[in-house]
């Protein structure tokens, strides 16, 4: 009597289990659905190959998918995660290695949903959840440009360092439920068309979350678009601090202008700062070749993203000071930077960016100050021309102790308030980083 209590017991609790197993297989293989279901055959017309390039461009797939030295787009390029190190993969249109056999809807699903044909699931450093934005216009563009303005690299992809069961994908699709938006970019009614195709660019191709917004304890960026306070606060990502784009004060854009953003994103310099750290990249194969009024529209959106200041505290202003040669770290500034940045800290505006203001000295996070300090900055390279100014690296040349110095002046003189720095912070980030490459980084996609 026992046993067989037991055994209908049993069943009535396999049953839901097993019809629960069936929908998580179900859910985690599905393949999302795509617009471009149904069609057979695709244009390669030469303007839409080229308008293709052009959202390659604006959307900065050479950043990830592309090496010095190597065939555009042949993949290989070593992502840090925190469960182990993945690989950027090959998406030329080579029919062994890379995506020569996708269809428009394959290509599709791959950018916008993260799922690759055969319901394989791509890890989030590929930024679906900001390319499901991307218009169905802008889609069949880049499909048409990877298709046949793409060189076919027979180069294979290398496979990822993360350990089993973490390397399992299935659980990608349950995060993508819970943090992955599915609607591609819906113009606000209250908006002009210039900040609505300015949201569009920031959000979507342009991706800037993917390194400006703080992410929560699942990886996630934290917000999405500009109904959420995070959303574009800065974040630290790969030893560096990406600051604010929002009308913080001290930390982001407030004291920019709308031309001064155009400026910056055009030429990698304004006279409140140069690009440094994975900015330089992003802007030698990415903005600089975007059209003055895609810039206009960036810096139309993002000066309507209002500040935190109570997040970003006091607002910034120039202190005069004398000489303070008996500081700690003084005599290393006025012998090591002061010839570029000058004794006031005012810099040569605009090719020595100050360091009285920069949002380097004032935000808390040091990494960035830490990092560029001891492993100098890319160069930037406008037109084809490499920048002829370059911040030098220091890691040969001072100790922990001397930068951790140097940077506490810094960070602390001509009313900049970000706080000391530890020289085990420097001795931590020593370990993890390397110097700059002095060669420029720029890749020709045709």
């Amino acid at each position: 009597m026992n046993n067989r209590r037991f055994a209908r017991t049993a069943g009535w609790l396999v049953l839901p289990c097993v019809v629960a197993a069936g929908v998580l297989a179900w859910y985690v293989t599905r393949q999302p659905a795509s617009p471009f279901e149904q069609q057979q055959s695709t244009s390669f017309d030469p303007a839409l190959v080229s308008r293709g390039e052009y959202v390659a461009r604006v959307s900065d797939c050479v950043a990830c998918h592309s090496l010095p030295g190597k065939t555009p787009f042949a993949g290989g390029l070593e992502m840090a995660t925190p469960l182990g190190a993945i690989h950027a993969t090959n998406i030329t249109p080579d029919r062994e290695h890379g995506i020569g056999t996708y269809s428009l809807a394959d290509f599709d699903r791959a950018v916008r949903h993260g799922v690759a044909p055969g319901g394989r699931r791509l890890y989030p450093a590929m930024p679906y959840p900001s390319y499901v934005k991307l218009s169905d216009d802008d889609i069949q563009a880049l499909y048409a440009f990877f298709m046949k303005g793409v060189q076919p690299a027979n180069e294979p992809n290398l496979p990822s360092d993360i350990p089993w069961p973490l390397n399992l994908r299935w659980p990608i699709a349950l995060w993508n439920g819970v943090f992955a938006p599915t609607a591609t970019y819906a113009a606000k009614p209250g908006q002009d068309a210039l900040w609505n195709r300015g949201a569009y660019i920031v959000q979507g191709p342009g991706h800037c979350g993917s390194c400006h917004t703080p992410r929560g304890l699942a990886f996630n960026e934290k917000a999405l678009d500009e109904s959420g306070a995070p959303f574009l606060a800065g974040a630290l990502l790969d030893g560096w601090y990406a600051p604010s784009l929002r009308q913080d004060h001290n930390t982001g854009l407030g004291r920019w202008s709308e031309e001064q953003i155009v400026q910056f994103l055009k030429t990698g310099r304004n006279q409140h700062a140069v690009v440094y750290g994975s900015m330089t990249e992003a802007f030698n194969n990415s903005t600089q070749f975007m059209q003055d009024d895609d810039l206009a529209a960036i810096a139309r959106y993002l000066k309507s993203l209002p500040g935190d200041p109570q997040r970003d505290g006091s607002p910034w202003q120039y202190q005069a000071v004398t000489a303070r040669s008996d500081a700690p770290g003084a005599h290393t500034y006025a012998t090591r930077c002061a010839s570029c940045h000058g004794l006031d800290g005012k810099g040569q505006p605009d090719w020595m960016p100050p360091l009285a203001g920069a949002t380097s000295a004032l935000a808390t996070e040091n990494a960035s100050a830490i990092n560029i300090t001891l492993n100098g900055s890319q160069r930037v390279v406008t037109a084809g021309m490499p920048d002829a100014y370059r911040m030098p690296a220091f890691r040969e040349q001072l100790s922990d102790q001397e930068i951790a110095d140097v940077l506490s002046y810094v960070r602390g003189t001509w009313g900049n308030h970000g706080g000391a720095v530890d020289a085990k912070a420097v001795s931590k980030l020593r370990g993890h980083t390397d110097p700059a490459s002095s060669s420029p980084i720029i890749l020709h996609m045709r």
